[in-house]
């Protein structure tokens, strides 16, 4: 995997040598904001699919769950029969990365949702934690483990991250303490939109870890 910096930008772009085994990534294609996600993979150069119903969770080495509407995506994820197999393969160790509303659906504890979300990440978000459409934002962030400039993240009806248990590693936070990054084992959550940048960074991080998790799948026993 080779990473460099774009002239004059902030954008990091990584791409595969063609050296190198690539892993699938998949985008929860439900709702919101996933043709972005699977364009900044395209153009990584990592195989991206849309995934809209279960049996195709079989071909992915790791999940996106976009922004959007939380309370829509977790209903959503009730009539596709999506919410069990996700958060079954979740629980044996496939990376899932949630973004913004994808947060939410992620997180053990969600302010105001009206049905179950997937639960899996030890991390309690509440939700448009910063206001309205009208209130969004954006904020240059240093991120652990994230090697180069400040990470431009943009802030759409955002969730906070309230809460982080014990074994969740905080990648990022605003100049008052708010969480807004975390990882927890193979799970990601942002309260920001990566894919609204072209900064390829936090996409770079997922793809390494659905590369574990295709080694790993790779050589189990069938």
């Amino acid at each position: 995997m080779v990473i460099t910096t774009a002239p004059s930008s902030r954008t990091q772009w990584v791409r595969y040598d063609g050296r190198m085994a690539k892993p699938t990534i998949g985008v929860l294609a439900l709702q919101g904001d996933f043709a972005e996600h699977i364009e900044m993979l395209r153009q990584l150069g990592v195989p991206a699919v849309e995934v809209r119903l279960p049996s195709q969770l079989a071909l992915i080495d790791a999940l996106i769950i976009p922004g959007g509407e939380s309370t829509t995506i977790t209903r959503l994820l009730d009539i596709y029969e999506l919410r069990e197999p996700i958060r079954r393969l979740g629980q044996q160790g496939l990376p899932i990365w949630g973004t913004c509303a994808g947060a939410i659906v992620l997180a053990k504890e969600a302010t105001d949702l009206d049905r179950p979300n997937l639960a899996l990440m030890d991390i309690s978000v509440r939700r448009n934690a910063f206001g309205r459409q009208v209130d969004s934002f954006e904020e240059d962030l240093r991120v652990a483990g994230i090697d180069g400039p400040p990470f431009h993240a943009v802030f759409i009806r955002a969730p906070a991250i309230e809460h982080a248990g014990a074994a969740v590693h905080v990648l990022a936070t605003l100049e008052d303490g708010t969480i807004v990054a975390a990882q927890e084992g193979s799970l990601l959550a942002t309260s920001f939109h990566p894919e609204l940048t072209g900064d390829s960074r936090f996409h770079a991080l997922l793809v390494e870890l659905a590369e574990t998790y295709h080694r790993e799948r790779s050589v189990s026993p069938k």
